[in-house]
């Protein structure tokens, strides 16, 4: 069966409990706050969620976010089967294996699209010259060096992983002889750019930023759009569990999440120093969050019906690579409404 946009929306199951629809009280109108265990990764599609936390948005609608982080999606599937996780805030490609394995969750918002980019180091940056095809540029690493040019990234299965390896095979037509992939997770995966340890890796704001502001020889090589067209990126998704017991708190992280990305839209300035203080830990400045928003590498949406086809495209990739072993229907996946009710409240 083709998967379309249009089919797959029109496909999508009505929540059990008419969460969607509003039907239920849920604990936001009895006046009870509602504790949810949010899973993120650390990077700058994640901003949404910590904007609207910031804002005062999430608290507003009474609830109250216990965050964890993780180094990638596929490690924070374990915790969504474990009952761990109520929200997961990641790329959308480990969904699939989530699904494949019986676990029930809903992609209700996007947050970024085409966030993955390739980043060279000095070494494979200095063969990189105008004109010269991807391909011909590791070939002439390999050739000048004696081995494969060694491409970080993050676990089989993963949206990075997957962009990377699209990219490779099927968009730059590279040489399997002339590449390694080394898998690892998103901070080592920074370290190694930096550190000379590999010689280029998929990375995302605002690892971007930070490795070509500490060493200008570091080059951006490929963007997202580039490495896998429309690329789905980091989304939103929530456990059916929350989604039947607490249709308000649903509602109102969706709607928390639009007015976050509006909001880093409209006023960047304003921002920087939130997503500064959730993401840089003391250290990042601000200065480098602000370089961040304004990178090609950076594109906000929150709209889940963007990147339904794109999924379905990523989805067949992951087959062909061993990631995925078979096709999951996406039909039950997305949940577009909660979204479109928040744009609509604005």
């Amino acid at each position: 069966m083709t998967l379309t946009r249009r089919s797959i929306l029109r496909a999508a199951p009505v929540l059990a409990t008419g969460a969607v629809l509003g039907a239920g009280p849920g604990a936001l109108a009895q006046g009870r706050a509602v504790p949810l265990r949010v899973g993120v990764i650390p990077i700058l599609a994640t901003a949404p969620l910590f904007v609207a936390e910031k804002e005062g948005w999430l608290k507003e609608a009474g609830l109250s976010l216990a965050v964890t982080t993780f180094e990638s999606g596929p490690n924070m599937i374990q915790a969504l089967a474990s009952g761990t996780l109520d929200v997961y805030v990641a790329g959308v490609a480990p969904l699939g294996v989530a699904r494949a394995k019986g676990i029930d969750v809903k992609v209700v918002a996007a947050t970024s699209v085409e966030e993955n980019v390739f980043v060279a180091g000095p070494k494979l940056a200095r063969l990189a010259e105008p004109g010269v095809a991807p391909a011909e540029v590791f070939r002439r690493y390999r050739a000048a060096n004696g081995s494969p040019a060694r491409l970080a990234t993050q676990p089989l299965g993963s949206v990075p992983n997957t962009t990377l390896q699209h990219w490779l095979w099927e968009v730059a037509k590279v040489d399997r002889t002339d590449v390694t992939i080394v898998s690892m997770g998103i901070d080592a995966t920074q370290q190694a750019v930096l550190a000379g340890a590999v010689e280029g890796g998929t990375l995302r704001e605002p690892a971007v930023s930070i490795v070509t502001g500490r060493n200008p020889a570091i080059r951006l090589m490929a963007l997202g759009g580039e490495m896998f067209p429309s690329q789905p990126g980091t989304v939103v998704a929530l456990t059916r569990a929350l989604l039947d017991k607490e249709p308000g708190a649903a509602q109102a992280i969706v709607t928390g999440i639009v007015r976050a990305v509006d909001l880093i839209g409209r006023d960047p300035e304003r921002v920087a120093p939130t997503i500064e203080a959730a993401l840089g830990k003391g250290l990042v400045d601000t200065a480098t969050i602000r370089r961040a928003l304004a990178s090609p590498a950076t594109r906000f949406t929150a709209d889940p019906r963007a990147i339904v086809e794109a999924t379905a495209a990523m989805q067949r990739f992951q087959v062909r690579i061993g990631a995925l072993e078979r096709e999951v229907p996406l039909d039950g996946l997305f949940e577009p409404r909660l979204y479109e009710r928040a744009v609509a409240g604005k």
